[in-house]
């Protein structure tokens, strides 16, 4: 299959580990429906709460609730889990990105498994093929991803208060950090890039163009370590929600200037 003699094979064993891990977790911690607010913390998998199950332990007050209590039409075979109503939206967005399609790509199909390493053995290739025009949604997932950003640094702003007094807290720099990632992840993206500066011939013609090229140039710096961003971001995400589920269930202790 090749004539390799380094582990070649280690990057997509942790990439199966670490990718595997998070859809594991994020899975779970969806379906859980409860246990997702904690003094002024909202775990980012469950922003924006457009329905609340105030009967759900950990849950969040009914007034942060977008359209009120659970709505009455949802099946009873599906968990009360706000989560479900937003996370297809990130998910799409993540599923789709190019950095992931090469992860999973070669990670846990073998399409090829490493630079000159042969694909794994099978009929056909269908990797692009198959799948092509759903990863083409990837330039629209982008919008609600760019909102999804917007709305969770609001969500840290609000952190910052809890009954009407300013405070800061553990949480809230975990909460902070965690917008800030994912907006380097989201604004680093290649069909981002292409947004704010594909479809130009000319880069200096007008003050138009050249603030294209202007904004282009600072988002490339970001695209450049695009792979490092999503994976720092999808790490920091998954804490974030771990973090606002354990100090909700009371197995640790957020230290924070509020006292409680």
């Amino acid at each position: 299959m090749t004539h390799r003699k380094d582990a070649w094979w280690i990057a997509p064993f942790l990439t199966v580990l670490g990718f595997g891990a998070f859809i594991v977790y994020t899975t779970w911690a969806a379906l859980q429906g409860e246990h997702y607010w904690y003094g002024s913390y909202l775990s980012p998998f469950y922003s924006p709460l457009l329905f609340i199950d105030s009967s759900a332990a950990g849950a969040a007050p009914l007034e942060h609730a977008w359209f009120g209590s659970w709505p009455t039409w949802w099946p009873a075979m599906l968990p009360s889990s706000p989560a479900l109503f937003i996370l297809m939206f990130p998910g799409v967005f993540r599923f789709t990105c190019y950095y992931y399609r090469k992860a999973y790509y070669r990670s846990f199909v073998g399409t090829p498994p490493a630079c000159a390493v042969g694909a794994l053995p099978r009929k056909s290739y269908l990797g692009e093929t198959a799948l092509l025009l759903f990863q083409n949604f990837h330039r629209y997932a982008l919008y609600p991803a760019i909102a999804f950003v917007f709305i969770l640094y609001y969500d840290a702003v609000l952190a910052f208060f809890h009954d009407g007094r300013f405070g800061i807290g553990v949480g809230t720099v975990i909460l902070l950090t965690n917008a800030t990632l994912l907006g380097c992840y989201t604004f680093g993206c290649h069909s981002f890039r292409h947004l704010v500066g594909g479809r130009l011939n000319c880069f200096s013609c007008d003050k138009q163009t050249q603030l294209r090229y202007g904004t282009w140039k600072r988002v490339s710096c970001l695209n450049e370590r695009h792979m490092m961003w999503a994976w720092i971001s999808l790490f920091w995400v998954g804490f974030s929600d771990l973090y606002v589920r354990l100090c909700s269930m009371g197995i640790i202790h957020d230290f924070n200037t509020w006292g409680f």
